[in-house]
């Protein structure tokens, strides 16, 4: 049986959207977070370094949501589905499978970290540290994220997918796409576009029912 470790505000919805496209029975453990948005420590007693997601099948448990969905995908899409098989298609499926977390991803992270500094510096120093974290955002962060959204609003102004058909290279993309959004004013429609589209989805729908997100 497989079990997807949830954690609530995270990365496991991906995987849960996965499961609902396959169509496979599973069950979910769900942990919420500590007050200090840590995750819990029980988390570790299935994978040491007590993340999220992990899917366990059987006696292994999975983590890093690449690797989870190119888990299931080869074990549970006999039909190969989600999947491009086209070479051309498949190159951009792996692609964007490492893209998402390699390249979007800590350009995020770091934005958010530098947001939350002067939250947690004693209130005399904030505005030292908000004049430190400002030229950081404004000399390092901003103009390579500015770089990707351009990127990825080009690629997006041809591709209704980013391989092909729909894959789980999207159900990977959605995260950082959906998480930039939330944090960025400004309109990018192609984007926006994309995540409309995969959001129809009936897989995607059934697992926002789960309530669990």
């Amino acid at each position: 049986m497989l079990t997807l470790h949830h954690l609530e505000q995270s990365r496991s919805f991906r995987i849960l959207w996965a499961l609902e496209e396959l169509q496979q029975d599973y069950q979910i453990q769900y942990y919420k977070r500590l007050p200090t948005f840590a995750a819990p420590p029980e988390l570790k007693q299935v994978h040491p370094l007590g993340k999220a997601p992990i899917l366990q099948d059987d006696d292994r448990a999975i983590a890093e949501s690449a690797v989870i969905l190119e888990y299931l995908q080869s074990h549970y899409d006999p039909q190969q589905q989600f999947k491009p098989q086209s070479p051309e298609d498949a190159f951009q499926y792996l692609y964007w499978m490492h893209y998402a977390e390699g390249s979007l991803m800590p350009l995020l992270v770091f934005q958010l970290v530098m947001n939350n500094v002067s939250k947690n510096v004693p209130f005399l120093i904030r505005p030292v540290a908000n004049k430190i974290t400002d030229g950081i955002k404004a000399g390092f962060i901003r103009p390579r994220l500015n770089d990707h959204i351009a990127f990825l609003e080009d690629y997006l102004s041809e591709h209704d997918y980013f391989a092909g058909q729909f894959s789980f290279a999207d159900i990977q993309m959605s995260f950082p796409l959906e998480a930039f959004l939330t944090r960025t004013v400004g309109q990018y429609p192609n984007i926006q576009a994309f995540l409309k589209r995969i959001q129809a989805r009936e897989g995607y729908q059934r697992a926002k029912r789960k309530g669990i997100e």
